[in-house]
């Protein structure tokens, strides 16, 4: 590492990071316009978005190790490349199977990045910056689904989806040319060499380390709120209150986690913030079940503020909680994996919850799974002593 932090290194890699949301997003946000392309499809459409979540499921841990041992810029740089090539693949309206094949391919491209990143990110910043970092690192998931939906819908509605695929080829493709340019080489491989009987003990190190699974754990009870409550709470406001809550409640937490996340992280420390956060996360749904009109609205943003800054400061924990570069990427790798399980399996939960109880569903949604995020954190932190 440099004596000072390479912004524009940063920059580059949080490009990287949106283009990896872009995986996600160049699907999700058209997935109306996609349906006429495969009439056939039925529920099989949905592994179209959905299948390159699952590989994060299985994989994630194991690509923390990968970077270890193959270095984070081979890693992060080969990935983007697989990334724009499998984009420009499905420019061409690709028969259903061939679709979801290059969407599984696609997982693993996603999946590379989403665990090089913050491994990379730490190894070009000083500490003191970290915080800054890794918090504007954590942002690309949520911002990257803004851009789509704010340019990318209108652009696939006017020119088709394969031109939007195209367009995400061609920044993917830039972020590979431009990180090729800027990375530093890699370090001396760490750890050992990958067998099957080294990939278990590793993940068994991963989950019963309090400094390596700690971040991941607390994410994952993150993940399970805040992708289900985006998804439905807007749906359970008043009427004209619908689109300006759907609109704002990504763009609030994001601005929360920046803005005051960072400040909040440098006072009280990653793992503190990450606590506030679920309990403020917990007193705004409890408001949210007792308010109505404007006031429930209110408190909406508040719980999407709130769910923002464990959102940064759970990103902030990897390097403050772990020094070594195996370290930090095995904690990575297990954010990817309990992250995409959180991602997966909230939205159903809750709409199951919210189809049998109606709107006090988000209270009894919300109480366990903030409870247990403030928890899994005092539990580890006592671990660690």
């Amino acid at each position: 590492m440099t004596g000072r932090t390479r912004w524009g290194v940063v920059l580059a890699l949080w490009f990287a990071g949106l283009c990896a949301a872009g995986q996600f997003a160049k699907v999700g946000v058209i997935f109306a316009e996609l349906a006429p392309l495969w009439p056939e499809a039925g529920a099989r459409l949905g592994l179209v978005v959905s299948v390159v979540g699952f590989v994060g499921i299985v994989f994630g841990t194991t690509a923390g190790l990968m970077v270890a041992r193959i270095g984070a810029r081979r890693m992060m740089i080969g990935a983007l490349c697989a990334g724009a090539a499998l984009s420009a693949l499905q420019v061409a309206v690709l028969p259903l199977g061939w679709m979801i094949a290059s969407r599984v391919a696609e997982g693993f491209s996603h999946l590379a990045i989403v665990v090089a990143g913050p491994v990379l990110i730490s190894a070009v910043t000083q500490p003191r910056d970290q915080v800054a970092t890794m918090t504007l690192w954590s942002t690309f998931f949520g911002l990257g689904f803004a851009i789509a939906a704010t340019f990318g819908l209108p652009f696939a509605q006017s020119h088709g989806p394969g031109a939007l695929f195209a367009v995400h080829a061609g920044l993917t493709a830039g972020a590979a040319l431009l990180l090729l340019l800027v990375l530093p080489p890699d370090g001396a491989a760490e750890g050992a060499a990958l067998s099957l009987r080294g990939i278990l003990a590793n993940h068994a190190r991963a989950y019963t380390s309090p400094s390596i699974a700690a971040p991941a754990m607390g994410f994952m009870f993150y993940t399970l709120m805040f992708v289900a409550m985006l998804t439905l709470m807007p749906g359970l406001v008043a009427p004209e209150y619908r689109v300006p809550t759907a609109a704002l409640m990504p763009l609030v937490s994001i601005a929360a986690s920046l803005l005051l996340g960072v400040a909040l992280v440098r006072w009280f420390g990653a793992v503190a913030v990450v606590q506030a956060g679920f309990a403020l996360a917990l007193a705004a749904a409890l408001a949210w079940w007792a308010a109505a009109g404007m006031a429930q609205v209110l408190a909406a943003l508040v719980l999407s503020a709130a769910l923002g800054l464990v959102q940064g400061a759970s990103f902030a924990a990897i390097p403050a909680l772990n020094a070594s570069r195996e370290d930090r990427a095995l904690a990575a790798g297990a954010i990817a994996q309990l992250g995409n399980v959180g991602t997966t399996l909230g939205t159903p939960l809750l709409l199951a919850l919210s189809g049998a109880f109606g709107p006090v569903s988000v209270v009894w949604f919300a109480l366990p799974l903030a409870l247990a995020g403030f928890g899994v954190h005092s539990w580890q932190r006592a671990r660690r002593g």
